[in-house]
């Protein structure tokens, strides 16, 4: 099984294993944690692994599951 985060169409991350990252998906969709936790890791660890903010959606096998935004700060 092959879980991916695409923006605008292009694989972000990529990953066969199997929480990792639906657990970045929700990092960067505001699930996990909120407030100034949250911004620090948008503006900090998110620019670092690609993403910018915008529409991002998660990917099990080339299906799509889940649509998330990453906000601009």
């Amino acid at each position: 099984m092959t879980e991916e985060i695409r923006q605008d169409g292009s694989t972000i991350l990529s990953s066969t294993s199997e929480h990792a990252i639906p657990m970045i998906f929700n990092n960067l969709c505001g699930k996990n944690f909120s407030g100034k936790e949250y911004r620090d890791y948008i503006r900090n660890v998110a620019p670092e692994m690609g993403f910018r903010p915008g529409r991002i959606e998660l990917y099990r096998d080339g299906r799509l599951l889940k649509c998330g935004d990453i906000p601009k700060l």
